[in-house]
């Protein structure tokens, strides 16, 4: 049974909407000194590395892997690091970053319509509303970029930040359909998967990296080991004391602390529509969800 949310609970939650809403900042600091596909491949073996010493330390073995949970392992691992941490590394390189914060708010509207056709999870009449409504957000997000196809990347760039998003929707129904498993040994084996995927890739197309500054480079090291290693680490600890409904929380945030991020630290021009694909996307996110975020609220 899940215990009620503890007052460090709260903390948590803050701390991982700060930190996940900054990823996208702090990728664009990277991407001041390394090509897309470094910042994606560094932040994968760093996290990979980072989980792999964790497990040394709480001596946790490694699972058996049989056909089932290897095919599900390679799966999520490719569409939770390597292929989004790609698309986003490119899109910020020519979009804002909080546009692709904006983006991923969309990653819960997309699992609703996946978990319909490939889980038991039906979607209701509610939750299609909340969806329509979150989806004409993201509609307003890209619209200008739609009309522009063919004139630039950077419509394409857009694209990219949302198809990230619908990579993380994906991989978490995978994640679903995972064989059970502990979640340390899982986490650590998918971004092994993601760096051997990314790493031959990096070497091929960027070479090997070269030290180019320390505020690029430390960016690196920030997006390896704080968003994709420790708050995987703090996720799994909310989940496990307060639950993943009272997690679900942390999507309400992201989009806003990278909105709040990329204005103040980067000043980057936060056009009106943002704001109004951010309230669409939440609204429609809020609807979805109210259910369960109405049973939460009523916890003592």
């Amino acid at each position: 049974m899940v215990n009620l949310p503890r007052p460090m609970d709260w903390v948590s939650i803050l701390t991982l909407g700060v930190v996940w809403g900054g990823t996208f900042m702090v990728t664009a600091l990277a991407l001041e000194g390394y090509p897309p596909l470094t910042v994606a491949c560094a932040r994968t073996v760093l996290g990979a590395l980072a989980f792999l010493l964790v497990m040394l330390v709480m001596r946790t073995p490694f699972p058996k892997l049989n056909g089932p949970l290897l095919r599900s392992i390679i799966l999520i691992g490719a569409f939770s690091t390597a292929i989004p941490f790609m698309l986003l590394s490119w899109g910020i390189s020519l979009v804002p970053s909080a546009f692709a914060g904006v983006s991923m708010a969309a990653v819960p509207l997309f699992i609703l319509p996946l978990a319909h056709f490939f889980s038991d999870e039906k979607l209701a009449l509610r939750q299609l509303s909340g969806v329509l409504i979150g989806f004409s957000g993201a509609l307003i997000l890209i619209g200008p970029g739609l009309t522009q196809l063919g004139q630039g990347a950077e419509p394409l760039a857009q694209l990219a930040c949302v198809g990230a998003a619908l990579c993380y929707a994906i991989s978490s129904i995978q994640t679903r359909r995972c064989p059970p498993i502990d979640p340390v040994p899982l986490s650590a084996l998918t971004l092994l998967v993601g760096a051997v995927i990314l790493l031959p890739m990096m070497l091929i197309v960027d070479g090997m990296p070269e030290w180019t500054g320390a505020r690029a480079s430390y960016a690196i090291v920030f997006l390896g080991l704080a968003p994709t290693a420790a708050a995987t680490l703090l996720r799994i600890s909310v989940i496990r004391s307060a639950g993943s409904v009272f997690m679900t929380l942390v999507n309400y945030q992201v989009p806003m602390w990278s909105m709040v991020f990329g204005a103040v630290i980067l000043s980057e021009d936060l056009p009106f529509r943002f704001f109004i694909a951010l309230a669409l996307v939440l609204t429609g996110l809020a609807a979805s969800q109210w259910p369960s975020l109405k049973a939460l609220m009523r916890r003592p």
